[in-house]
């Protein structure tokens, strides 16, 4: 991620005459002890007839000595300099253990040696004041600097002052401003008096432009920038000189470059000299440009490139449409919290205190975006064994015809948000609902907690325990039992009412269906626990009934036609049903009703059916399909050992509740019971135009009532005239599942809105390793491809181009582990077809080759294959280790899955995509794979000569590891879509191979070069070991691989050895270029494979003369920190995360002495690798 930057500097004096210059000092070359790396320097004085001495001062600070023999008219100083802009974390350093904690004092002989920079200054009246003023209370040294640094940038206000010299602390204080010189001096002068060794510091500062905006908090620079600059330096014994800059109030990092440090400000001016009494004329220039930047994940592209990228995607749709693919791209993006990255909820757990509000900040920027008319609906979404709650899902509804499903979106209450809604507020929402449903109000029941449940709980607790404080392990059920005991065992939870819709035989329209329930005790007691009460319903209590004879919930199939969905105004006059509100009668298109009263002009039954469904049944062909009217109406009571089929079974819920609740039980504990919000059940319906028409239902009597309600409960039935976006949780992320994009344009609007939304919602795609390795967010970057309906999928009606597709993206490693995440492998989340079980290669030739042999029929013409096929032919193959189906490179669960509609959706989810730091990163992913979709559509690919699927065997986890033959096959993909067609450049995945092996970093010797970059190593899942309550199974990620990449090397005379051992180098084709893998334990975890070997720290790299019989140099890698520093934190951004990888690395530290390295014996299978467990 490093940039190049040239400086120039110009300091030009003009003399009125000739004048004779006395030497002239000039301090414009970068310290000895400068922490960022200086390329190039060059030093160019005018008049030329001059002397020039190179020295350095008494403390260190080079200087060239200038001697002009004759007059002159002018004296110019130019500088020129090349920097790298390599990434430090300037607090990373330690502390002596007596330098810990402020005040301390130096040990005798250290402040013998730091006396000059201990001198204090007079003690004038303002500036005795603001040094009494700083606490002397014990303190962590770093804070006490970090703190005092800042007050100064606070109290002192910056201006440019082009008067020479500095000035005094009195006068910065009394005028409560001045130049850096003045900041720089006065905070030297008080670290003095406080104690603290303090050098005054001159230098160049250089601020580039950041990639990305701060979120709150200055940016930096608006553009790059570059003067000359003053800051402070104080000497902490442990750490050195550490630079602190008042003037920004941060410490001095990789843009400060020091040219000269000293007690006091004269002795470090830039330029000093005499010359004779003139006028003079002076002028200073400076600027900074960048002339090399590393590809990048903050800015991957140039406009330039993106434009290209653009036009190529819209070249690509141009094919996709001439072809008919009807080609839709979803996804599953996942995001982490910018804030708490070392949180559970952020690592390991899928529910927290904190992700739920970030997921609904996040939802409404989309929702304002995509489906202003739309409505937000909170429901379940998945549930693991052994997470004892499910898992929420927040969802965005819009009407795929653009009418509003909701019309006043501040009717949708936020729960984060405090509400004050009671147990009485829900009940008049219930009922007001009910009557405008046409149904009778004496159906609606309360739901109250099991009071018998948990007064056996209670007595189960100790003796010694209270409700309130029981001690219980289960914090869950801890935090519960305080909860009902608080608010009563007799408190009201919340109200139901028996709902569903039904089209019986002989009526106009399907029609809103309620009846009693018939609960063994006087109250509906709910089922213990944690959900909703619409999930805890007493369901098998309810009155018996066959199987036969219970009501079917039928899903749509997904390749029927559907109809036009009702206007929004006809369902808005559907729910005016009341006829006790004025204007809701007849005249309003409505009828007059409560449930059990016939309208004139419909068939109504009169057995407590609500006929306000019929009104709609004319106008449209009714989804629904008839039901023979019963005998027994709803209220009838069931004979003992009678089958009560007619009894209604799903309810409508209506609770208040506190919403922390679905947050975890520490939020519950820490942020609980500051809000009640009110929740509305919705109940399961088969059909879209049920679900639309009782949200606006419940639009309705919201405003009618004027509270705010929050949808949660059963989702709308998946229909494709209702769009559909999902939040959700998973383990340490958050998930977005995007609506299909159709073509290229909607796609770019899509991932760029959606990452920029995240950000501002505060969430990042970036997560850290604690040695700084980037894992995306570790939640993946799902794609999904299908087609607009199931009809319309490109891989149900071709299914050769999945076929393609599979064949060529295993013929082609690369395209598997250039955009995955870290772990891989055959027990990875998803693997690849050859890493679960190498028989199955074959099979899947043999499915493949027998789909394409259905699809092209007797006479060559092109066939059509059944879409079951595919799933048939390829479930039982596209499979994990464990034959898990989901859990696969490319999962096809959802294409067209056996088990149910929504299995039958046509979709294919490449599953094997981590998520990428930035959104054009993502978009150039996404081009990729729709220009091989366009191009298998038009020519289908069948694979290689001999056989169709490359048997790569272990070669698979040895060469395809190591980046250089990852980039080698992927230049070969880039060639072949160039003769396709499809203008690809390499240059664009430039940033995806940076961020997935980043360099560790580079040393040169005798004309030999050596990179060592980061490389994959499979991870491997444990067996099982006990665990509290079950079992469990580690992942040991102990092991790592670097790749070792030489170029000039004679491999007659030259060795590369790791830690004394040969390294088997493997030539990559270009002459001098050799190329090989290490595989070393970077940390010893108590659970991993071979526990007793330790960690191989430090990487001592040799290059090795075998003539000489010595290294002529090499470098060190260090696993950890090589001082011992354990990071208890993860990196907060990508910039600590590149200083922690770049600290680890030493340019320095071959083998020294005499060296003999025996010959590398390469393994038989892995060859391509040094395994530095292997003792031989």
């Amino acid at each position: 991620m490093s940039i190049h930057v040239a400086l120039n500097h110009v300091t030009h004096y003009r003399y009125d005459r000739l004048a004779s210059l006395s030497p002239q000092i000039v301090r414009l070359r970068p310290a000895p002890h400068c922490r960022t790396p200086i390329l190039s320097y060059s030093l160019r004085v005018e008049p030329a007839g001059h002397f020039i001495n190179w020295q350095q001062d008494p403390f260190a600070n080079y200087l060239a000595r200038l001697v002009f023999p004759d007059r002159t008219q002018e004296f110019k100083v130019t500088v020129d300099l090349v920097a790298e802009m390599s990434v430090y974390n300037p607090f990373d350093f330690f502390l002596e253990p007596e330098a810990e904690r402020y005040p301390f004092r130096y040990a005798p002989e250290l402040e013998h040696d730091l006396l000059p920079y201990l001198i204090k200054g007079e003690l004038t009246p303002r500036f005795k004041a603001f040094v009494a003023s700083i606490p002397r209370d014990e303190a962590r040294t770093i804070d006490f600097l970090v703190e005092l640094n800042q007050r100064l940038q606070r109290d002192i206000n910056y201006l440019i002052r082009l008067e020479p010299g500095v000035q005094t602390p009195e006068v910065t204080l009394a005028h409560g401003s001045g130049s850096c010189r003045d900041s720089a001096w006065l905070l030297v002068q008080t670290l003095r008096h406080m104690g603290l060794a303090a050098r005054f510091v001159s230098g160049y500062l250089i601020q580039l432009k950041p990639d990305v905006k701060s979120l709150d908090g200055p940016s930096g620079a608006e553009s790059d920038f570059t003067d000359l600059h003053a800051w402070c330096e104080v000497y902490l014994p442990g750490a050195g000189w550490v630079g602190l800059d008042p003037t920004s109030g941060l410490l001095a990092g990789e843009g400060h470059i020091p040219v000269a440090c000293t007690p006091e400000p004269a002795t470090a001016a830039p330029v000093s000299g005499g010359v004779d009494e003139c006028q003079v004329e002076f002028s200073h220039q400076m600027q900074v440009m960048r002339i090399h930047e590393s590809p990048r994940v903050t800015q991957p592209y140039t406009e330039e490139q993106w434009e290209k990228i653009s036009a190529l995607g819209h070249a690509v749709d141009r094919e996709l449409v001439a072809g008919d693919v009807r080609l839709t791209m979803g996804g599953e993006p996942t995001f982490v919290a910018v804030e708490d990255r070392d949180g559970a909820e952020w690592n390991t757990d899928a529910l927290g205190p904190t992700k739920r509000g970030l997921a609904t900040e996040l939802l409404h920027r989309l929702m304002r975006r995509y489906a202003p008319g739309g409505f937000l609906h909170f429901g379940q979404g998945k549930w693991y064994p052994g997470e004892q709650l499910p898992r929420w899902a927040l969802s965005i509804c819009w009407r795929a015809d653009g009418q509003p499903c909701w019309h006043n979106p501040e009717l949708l209450a936020d729960e984060r948000h405090t509400h004050r809604y009671t147990a009485a507020d829900a009940k008049a929402f219930i009922l007001a609902l009910t009557r405008r449903l046409a149904l009778d109000t004496q159906y609606v029941q309360t739901g109250y907690e099991d009071t018998w449940y948990y007064l056996w709980r209670e007595r189960r607790l100790p003796i010694n325990v209270d409700p309130f404080d029981s001690k219980l392990e289960d914090e869950l059920e801890r935090v519960r039992l305080r909860r009902i005991f608080d608010q009563g065992l007799d408190s009201v939870v919340g109200y139901l009412l028996p709902l569903k819709r039904e089209l019986i035989a002989g009526e106009a329209g399907p029609s809103w269906i309620s009846g009693p329930w018939f609960p063994r005790d006087d109250r509906l007691y709910l089922i213990p626990g944690d959900s909703p009460m619409g999930y805890r319903l007493p369901l098998d209590s309810l009155p018996w009934a066959r199987s036969e004879d219970q009501p079917l919930s039928i899903a749509q199939d997904p390749f029927a036609p559907a109809n036009p969905l009702p206007s929004a105004a006809v369902l808005r006059t559907q729910t005016r049903y009341d006829a006790h509100l004025p204007g809701y009668g007849f005249a309003e298109g409505g009828a007059v009703a409560l449930q059990g009263q016939a309208v004139p002009g419909y068939a109504g039954s009169g057995d407590g059916v609500g006929d306000a469904g019929a009104l709609a049944g004319a106008d449209r062909a009714s989804p629904h399909h008839a039901t023979t009217p019963r005998l027994e109406t709803p209220d009838t009571r069931p004979a003992a050992h009678q089958s009560a089929g007619w009894i209604i079974r799903t309810a409508l819920c209506v609770e208040v509740r506190d919403p922390q609740r679905a947050n975890g039980t520490r939020a519950e504990t820490e942020h609980g019971g500051k809000s009640a919000v009110m929740f509305v059940f919705m109940p399961p319906l088969e059909h879209l135009e049920d679900y639309l028409e009782l949200v606006t239902a419940i639009e309705a009597t919201a405003a009618e009532l004027d509270v705010k309600v929050v949808l949660e409960g059963y989702p709308p039935p998946r229909d494709p005239r209702l769009k559909l976006l999902q939040v959700t949780p998973d383990p340490g992320v958050i998930e977005v599942n995007i609506h299909p994009a159709h073509n290229w344009g909607e796609l770019v609007d899509h991932t760029e809105f959606l990452y920029e939304a995240a950000h501002q919602s505060r969430l990042s795609t970036e997560k850290f390793m604690l040695d700084g390795r980037h894992t995306g967010t570790g939640g993946g970057n799902h794609f999904v491809l299908g087609g607009a309906t199931p009809a319309d999928s490109p891989f149900l009606r071709r299914p050769d181009l999945l076929a393609s597709l599979v064949t060529y993206w295993h013929n082609h490693p690369a395209l598997s582990y250039l955009f995955s995440g870290l772990f891989i492998g055959p027990t990875s989340q998803a693997p690849r077809i050859d890493e679960a079980r190498n028989d199955q290669v074959y099979e899947i030739e043999i499915a493949l080759d027998e789909l394409e042999r259905r699809m092209a029929p007797a006479g060559g013409a092109a066939g059509m294959a059944p879409p079951w096929l595919v799933d048939r032919s390829l479930r039982n193959l596209l499979i994990d280790a464990s034959g898990n189906t989901h859990r696969s490179e490319f999962c096809i669960d959802k294409l067209y899955s056996p088990e149910g509609p929504t299995g039958r959706l046509g979709l294919l989810e490449m599953r094997a995509f981590e998520m990428p730091p930035h959104a054009r990163m993502s978009l150039a992913q996404q081009l990729l794979l729709r220009a091989l979709l366009a191009w298998f559509w038009r020519e289908p690919y069948r694979g290689g000569i001999a056989t169709r699927l490359t048997r790569w065997g272990t070669s698979l986890h040895d060469r395809f590891l190591l980046p250089t033959f990852i980039q080698m096959d992927f230049d070969d993909v880039i060639l072949e879509l160039q003769e396709a067609g499809f203008a690809f450049d390499r240059d664009w995945f430039a940033p995806h191979f940076e961020f997935r092996f980043p360099v560790m970093g580079e040393v040169a010797s005798w004309g030999i070069g050596l990179t060592l970059r980061s490389a994959l190593e499979p991870w491997h899942v444990m067996g099982e070991e006990d665990s509290g309550g079950g079992t469990v199974r580690f992942v040991d990620s102990s092991l790592e691989r670097l790749e070792l990449k030489v170029t000039g090397l004679n491999d007659n005379r030259h060795v590369i050895a790791v830690n004394g051992r040969a390294a088997p180098l493997q030539p990559t084709g270009r002459a001098g270029e050799y190329v090989c893998g290490v595989r070393y334990r970077a940390w010893q975890p108590s659970s991993a494979l071979h526990p007793t070997i330790g960690v191989h720290a430090p990487l001592t790299v040799d290059i090795v003369d075998n003539w000489l019989g010595r290294s002529l140099g090499g470098c060190q890698y260090h696993v950890a920190h090589p001082g011992g520093l354990s990071y208890e934190t993860f990196p907060v951004n990508a910039y600590e995360a590149e200083s922690r990888r770049l600290g680890r690395f030493f340019r320095f530290g071959h083998t020294p002495g005499a060296l003999k390295v025996e010959p590398a014996r390469p393994s038989l299978e892995f060859p391509f690798t040094l395994d530095l467990r292997r003792r031989r």
